[in-house]
């Protein structure tokens, strides 16, 4: 009886283990639309009244929440019965996010005007902020929607020959981290700015190391955003050029003598280039149809 409880709990330990391992190479196949959540999110969660940046985050995690709870049962079911669907998923989720990545390029190479809309809060009623406010948090979970069902399949996809048990506990590790991990770091860089004007006014306008640090976090949050954008960019291209050379034979025997990192950035910007040229194409070919 005794043998059998330690049996079992060895069973568990080793399982718990395999579970860690695997869950640490999904998140790291995931760290490229991570970035990019995290980016995306950080714009979308700034920009509001310092008392309403914390409860509109909290607003968009929860909504983060319920789109996993949505996506991971469905992804399960489509792993269980019909895995191919999976791959498939898989490759589309890649042409996604290598449109996405090389359209940031091309947006920052020939940059569009765009209508200045810049309206003060303080011009606006309560209503009308509130309003301003929800259309932003739906914004930010439709987005959120998207980038999780890319998160869950491509950590979904790193362990398709395992049990499903594994698929489920190694997934759900991934989705949570991912949303706890993300707008976690999006909860302190919101709120850099916030510090650094407290801060500032701490050191009631005198020279010293209060005024400094503040200065600097109100001046490194553009910076940081922009940064993430380039850096999520890069790894966008990367992920979907590693999608596609694990995934398409003829690709994977191409760039096989390749240094990875640079075959899975040019394929995944060549895929990239590829789709925006025929999205503007088609979007081209509509207006001229419509007119």
């Amino acid at each position: 009886m005794a043998s059998g409880f330690f049996a079992l709990l060895d069973d568990i330990a080793a399982l718990m283990d395999d579970v860690a391992v695997m869950s640490k190479v999904a998140t790291k196949k995931t760290a490229g639309i991570l970035g990019d959540d995290l980016a995306v999110n950080a714009e979308k969660a700034s920009g509001f009244v310092s008392s309403r940046e914390i409860p509109v985050l909290w607003a968009i995690t929860k909504g983060s929440f319920l789109n996993k709870l949505i996506i991971l049962p469905l992804a399960f079911l489509l792993s269980a019965f019909v895995p191919v669907v999976v791959t498939i998923i898989l490759i589309l989720g890649a042409i996604y996010l290598a449109y996405e990545g090389a359209e940031k390029i091309y947006e920052y190479a020939f940059p569009h005007k765009q209508v200045d809309e810049t309206e003060t809060l303080e011009n606006l009623t309560e209503q009308e902020i509130l309003s301003k406010e929800k259309a932003k948090i739906k914004s930010a979970i439709l987005t959120d929607f998207i980038l999780s069902v890319e998160i869950v399949i491509i950590a979904l996809g790193t362990v398709l020959g395992e049990s499903i048990t594994k698929q489920i506990m190694v997934v759900t590790v991934v989705a949570i981290l991912a949303t706890i991990g993300v707008y976690g770091i999006v909860a302190l860089i919101v709120r850099m700015d916030d510090l650094g004007y407290r801060l500032i006014k701490y050191s009631k306008n005198k020279k010293g190391v209060s005024m400094k640090l503040g200065t600097l976090l109100v001046k490194a949050l553009p910076l940081i955003i922009k940064g993430l954008a380039v850096v999520g960019t890069i790894a966008l291209l990367l992920v979907a050029g590693g999608i596609f050379l694990h995934n398409v034979t003829y690709l994977h025997d191409l760039f096989h003598s390749w240094p990875s990192i640079i075959a899975e950035f040019i394929v995944g910007l060549i895929v990239g280039i590829i789709a925006v040229v025929l999205i503007k194409f088609f979007q081209k070919l509509f207006l001229k149809e419509k007119h």
